[in-house]
């Protein structure tokens, strides 16, 4: 079948059960569009590339499948790039498109040309130039396999215009072949062995749980062994939903804002079972310092992890998934209860709380409430900042990958897309994004694309009319010095979402909330709520820099 290399990749495309893309167009990828004019294929058109990439993400997360990316060269390309290095840090599976000046072109500094597989080269897991236009469909295929495998990512290919039109033999590739690339998924069988021998031997195990466990689907067996060893469990930020966290062994997540019997748990214990985790600095605070009495048994499926942080001393690389179900083959059932005597002690003793006698609206009560209404049955996007550990601290998420949020790069105006991106992906869900009022600002064009695609969209901005995290860092840090962070001007974000035909509240009190949150989260079409609360109120507990877990403070 001769046909374009644009009209190859649409075919591509289908061939890949691809539903959903997430785009804008431009001259370079222009072949490309008109093409996917004839596809069954969903385009939906954002407001920014940000909003193309972060939307992806948020469908990639949510569904479990590859997020697909278009934008055109130049700018569209460069505009791809936050939203990329955010996938890559999480381990989010993406395939973008870039269109690409011609290939005559390529070096010349041409009208709306930029190096965009150089400029992405840190932030993928591989990307092409496409210049053998035969190579198109086979490049396609390796793409998808390589951004959904072994540690998913995302992976960029860069078309020039001319390579779009030109016309070749169509034949998608039935197999991949990768040399050099070929993922552990079975962790080595003596490995597993020594770790069920020191599970079986210690008496203060922790489980620490992160990302890994959402990405390999592997909570049942996450939470079969925290039961069949008695252990407790602490997540880090992106491993919070693949535990439930109305368990008794849930410990709350651990690290900079982690809770206090977490931490202590995880300093006390004899052993720490780390399972598809980085060990990353917001976790550990001083490394030294970190379960220093304990021995370390480390899943994950990138080996480059294991022992990059931390010493080792049972080393598995593999599916986290797979070896869990190897392990529990091996261990039996545990019924001392020392331990988690001592964690209950810890959990009694320094349980989350916040000062509620002063009349201002908190905005832990606003998330305690948001619970108290779903129950947990529901999709949270948040974005980056105080509202983002108010989240994780006071929800309890109870379905795995019910959390969706940026983690390692820490992406302000991620929430709003990829709550888009979540909601189309699960039409039938309720997806609730909780933001800030400066994360809000950077993407809130997409609201227009929430309207236009008519999603039942329920947004939640937690707002104290500052940089709140950045002010808390002022306080404890710089001696209450305060500098660009606090906003002398707003718009009326309820008038805001009237302007986008989006029904609007504005809460002021606990009463308001108790009164109008409930109704809002039922109401038909997209809803913004306005949540004027306390600007002081800070996150709290909280790590100080080079301190150790053990050492949290309240600020």
């Amino acid at each position: 079948m001769e046909i374009t290399v644009a009209e190859a990749l649409v075919k591509c495309l289908e061939q890949e059960q691809v539903e959903v893309i997430f785009g804008y167009p431009g001259g370079a990828i222009l072949p490309v569009y008109d093409a996917l004019y004839h596809s069954s294929i969903r385009h939906v058109l954002v407001r920014h590339e940000q909003g193309a990439v972060h939307a992806a993400d948020g469908y990639a997360r949510a569904t479990g499948k590859v997020g697909v990316v278009m934008a055109t060269s130049g700018p569209g390309a460069t505009n791809l790039v936050t939203g990329i290095a955010n996938a890559y840090m999480d381990s989010v599976p993406l395939v973008l498109f870039t269109g690409q000046v011609p290939t005559s072109q390529v070096g010349t500094d041409a009208f709306q040309e930029v190096d965009i597989t150089g400029i992405t080269m840190p932030v993928t897991k591989h990307n092409y130039l496409v210049k053998d236009a035969a190579q198109l469909p086979r490049i396609v295929r390796n793409a998808f396999h390589i951004a959904s495998t072994g540690r998913p990512g995302p992976v960029l290919i860069d078309i020039p215009k001319d390579v779009a039109q030109t016309v070749i033999d169509f034949k998608y590739p039935e197999m991949v072949q990768l040399r050099g690339y070929k993922p552990t998924y079975r962790g080595h069988p003596n490995k597993i062995a020594e770790a069920a021998r020191l599970i079986a031997a210690s008496e203060r195990p922790v489980i620490y749980a992160g990302g890994g466990i959402i990405n390999s689907r592997a909570s049942q067996e996450l939470l079969a062994l925290a039961e069949t060893i008695n252990a407790p469990v602490t997540n880090t930020f992106m491993g919070l939903s693949s535990f439930p966290g109305d368990h008794p062994l849930f410990l709350g997540m651990l690290g900079l804002h982690g809770t206090r019997a977490a931490n202590l748990a995880v300093t006390n214990c004899d052993l720490l079972i780390a399972l598809g985790a980085r060990f990353d600095d917001r976790v550990t605070g001083k490394i030294t310092e970190f379960a220093p009495n304990a021995g370390v048994i480390h899943v994950d499926i990138d080996p480059a992890e294991i022992g990059k942080n931390v010493q080792v001393h049972v080393p598995i690389v593999g599916d986290v998934k797979q070896v869990l179900q190897e392990l529990l083959a091996r261990l039996e059932k545990r019924n001392d209860t020392r331990w988690l005597e001592q964690i209950q002690a810890w959990k009694e003793q320094y349980p989350l709380a916040y000062r509620r006698d002063d009349g201002e609206l908190k905005p832990q009560y606003v998330v305690e409430k948001l619970y108290e209404i779903t129950r947990g049955d529901a999709v949270v996007a948040t974005d980056v900042g105080q509202h983002q550990m108010w989240v994780a601290q006071y929800y309890r998420f109870k379905r795995p990958g019910s959390l969706i949020s940026s983690g390692g790069l820490g992406t302000m105006g991620f929430g709003l897309p990829a709550a888009v991106g979540a909601q189309i992906g699960l039409p039938g869900e309720r997806v609730i994004l909780v933001t800030g009022d400066g994360s809000i600002q950077m993407t809130m064009q997409e609201l227009a694309t929430a309207v236009e695609q008519e999603l039942p969209l329920k947004i939640i901005i937690l707002n104290n009319y500052s940089l709140g995290m950045v002010r808390q860092l002022q306080q404890l840090y710089c001696e209450g010095r305060y500098i660009a962070v606090d906003f002398k001007f707003h718009p009326d974000f309820e008038l805001l979402a009237r302007a986008y035909g989006i029904r609007g509240y504005t809460l002021r009190t606990e009463k308001d909330v108790d009164d109008l949150l409930p109704g809002a989260l039922e109401a038909p079409g997209a809803v913004l709520v306005n949540c004027l609360v306390s600007a002081a109120e800070n996150v709290n507990p909280i790590v100080p820099a080079g301190k150790s877990i053990s050492e949290a403070i309240d600020c």
